[in-house]
């Protein structure tokens, strides 16, 4: 009996929420859309911790200033010491956490790399591959530029999970604002949404739970339990 493949295609983000890793976890090949346009105020280079006094943001500083149109993958770091910055952060707000000491060592040797990284999308392809290992998922990560680009929002799209050699196209929410399904549906492959309702709440530092904030916070919180708190383990 043949296999069918699933896809799903993503810009990069900087230590993405756990939304981003069950897509990753749901697929069997995960395409990093970094040819795309950066964004600015977007996940690219941001996300969100916890503290005890509500929610921070931590931002890479990046060179985009009159770069209206430069990709995700051209992005390049403005300010070196952001990894110190990040990481002192992290270490304050989380050395509480029950699971902190356990996996505290992983993700600060993923600082010290990134510390020596010139672009955007090589310190988020870092961080996501370090924390894929850390919950034991092993898609196939590849990035858009390992294949042809066509021209058209979902055309590209349908072309790469195409190439890709995908039956299934599995697309964030967001993107049912532009997707044409019939294109997919021409194509011979099978459209899927992703549904980020009904997460459980997990254990967290601060005063009022938020979801939406980086994946570090369930891991350092949770630990070995984090996949419970998710929808692509079966636990």
């Amino acid at each position: 009996m043949v296999r069918l493949k699933k896809v799903a295609i993503l810009q990069s983000n900087y230590i993405p929420w756990k939304g981003y890793f069950d897509i990753i976890n749901m697929v069997d090949e995960f395409i990093l859309y970094d040819d795309m346009q950066y964004t600015k105020r977007d996940w690219r280079n941001r996300n969100k911790i916890v503290t005890k006094d509500g929610l921070l943001w931590l931002s890479i500083p990046v060179d985009s200033k009159g770069k209206f149109f430069q990709k995700i993958n051209e992005t390049k770091v403005a300010d070196a010491t952001w990894a110190d910055r990040h990481w002192k952060s992290i270490q304050y707000n989380y050395a509480k956490a029950k699971y902190f000491s356990e996996y505290s060592g992983r993700i600060r040797k993923v600082y010290e790399i990134c510390k020596e990284k010139e672009f955007l999308s090589q310190i988020n392809f870092c961080f996501i591959k370090e924390i894929c290992s850390i919950l034991g998922i092993e898609t196939k990560i590849t990035w858009s530029s390992d294949y042809h680009l066509v021209d058209g929002k979902t055309e590209r799209l349908v072309e790469l999970v195409r190439e890709a050699k995908g039956d299934y196209y599995l697309s964030g929410p967001a993107a049912k604002d532009y997707i044409v399904d019939k294109l997919f549906e021409d194509a011979g492959i099978t459209l899927e949404w992703m549904d980020y309702s009904g997460y459980p709440q997990y254990t967290q530092l601060g005063k009022t739970f938020e979801h939406g904030v980086s994946i570090i916070d369930l891991i350092f919180n949770e630990g070995p339990d984090a996949k419970k708190y998710m929808k692509s383990f079966e636990i």
